[in-house]
């Protein structure tokens, strides 16, 4: 059974301070002086023999997955724009808005790994365009990922952190439409367009990639303006239908696949089954998700590519917390913890390992709460 727990030896219960997530204060310094930055992080023992065969490339999967996606959108597309504005196109719109706004959000993450397509061109080119679709620049989210792999939910170094303690419920809720994302998107465009970077951004992008930032960002904004420009010319809102609002009415998949990614477990550890989760998911979601629901899998091996995934699952799950067996009964373990951090109580979920695992080590997470 999995278990609570506060990060003081007392284990008692006190109103939950806000720390500072921003890569600019004091938690970054502190997970610096810690040794949580760049740190030696726990990995499952794989043979050097199966690692190589897990992390064999190809192209086939991907090539078949990416046809399947590319297809899917464009009948969708199609048939949404035919019958427009009737009510029938409305499941037409809503596939549609899923395979661009939610789909796009794992195909970004696996072409920019490298790892999709043994072709780096392949690679290449999906990820520049599903980072359109997800509203994310590819050069900046490259680097911010890389960091994100390196400081794994470390407080002031991860900048990929989508719920912190306490949640903030109401932007997790608005994100299910894009909302609060795409604002934030926008945002950082208009900033790149004036030939500028976010202070966040750069403490982890380096200043020779600066200019295919701005160069990203200025081309995105002319799609768009060219965009909106279209829609007023014919009085309709249906190009916007096809380029941009896709990634507010079709994004609620990746948030409801992406906050289980790390919701409610540890933060500042060194040991990715104590701050990743694992979770199963229907054929129709791994699919839009790309495996991305193996997480902890992913994160110990991230150069594992994505189809390759369940095996290496299959190959591991004797030293990781058994996988939950669904969305929804990975949330009723979720949402009970995050309701409690909303009311204060400092707390987070420690998965229970198999009798068949090394335990976890006491110096990985004794520096939570410290």
């Amino acid at each position: 059974m999995d278990y609570l727990r506060c990060p003081i030896p007392w284990c008692g219960e006190f109103v939950l301070d806000r720390r500072n997530y921003s890569l600019l204060g004091e938690e970054g310094r502190k997970a610096v002086e810690k040794g949580l930055a760049a740190a030696d992080w726990y990995h499952t023992k794989v043979s050097r023999n199966e690692m190589k065969e897990l992390m064999g490339r190809t192209d086939r999967y991907a090539l078949r997955d990416t046809a399947i996606w590319i297809a899917a959108l464009l009948l969708s597309a199609g048939a949404g724009i035919y019958l427009w504005p009737s009510w029938f196109s409305v499941p037409f719109w809503l596939a549609y808005g899923v395979l661009y706004g939610s789909s796009s959000d794992s195909r970004w993450h696996e072409c920019g790994h490298g790892t999709a397509f043994k072709t780096p061109w392949m690679n290449d080119v999906v990820h520049q365009i599903a980072c359109f679709m997800i509203m994310r620049n590819p050069t900046v989210w490259r680097w911010s990922h890389s960091r994100h792999h390196t400081d794994t939910i470390i407080v002031g170094r991860d900048p990929e952190i989508a719920v912190m303690r306490p949640p903030d419920a109401a932007r997790i809720l608005l994100n299910l439409f894009g909302i609060m994302d795409a604002i934030e998107a926008f945002r950082r465009m208009f900033i790149h367009v004036t030939g500028r970077l976010h202070p966040e951004e750069e403490t982890y992008v380096p200043a020779s990639e600066h200019h295919k930032v701005v160069f990203t960002a200025r081309i995105w904004f002319a799609i768009y303006a060219a965009t909106v420009a279209t829609a007023v010319w014919m009085g309709s809102i249906l190009p916007l239908m096809v380029i941009g609002l896709p990634r507010f009415y079709g994004a609620w998949h990746h948030i409801m696949t992406g906050v289980l990614q790390h919701a409610a477990l540890a933060d500042d550890v060194i040991d990715h089954r104590l701050n990743s989760r694992t979770f199963h998911l229907n054929p129709i979601s791994r699919f839009i998700y790309w495996n991305m629901n193996y997480h902890v899998e992913h994160h110990m091996f991230p150069m594992v590519p994505y189809h390759a995934l369940p095996r290496l699952h299959e190959l591991i799950k004797h030293d990781l917390p058994s996988a939950d067996g669904s969305v929804w009964s990975a949330y009723r373990t979720v949402l009970p913890v995050l309701l409690r951090q909303l009311r204060g109580d400092n707390v987070f979920l420690v998965r229970k390992l198999p009798d068949t695992a090394r335990p976890y080590r006491a110096e990985l997470h004794d520096a939570v709460g410290a």
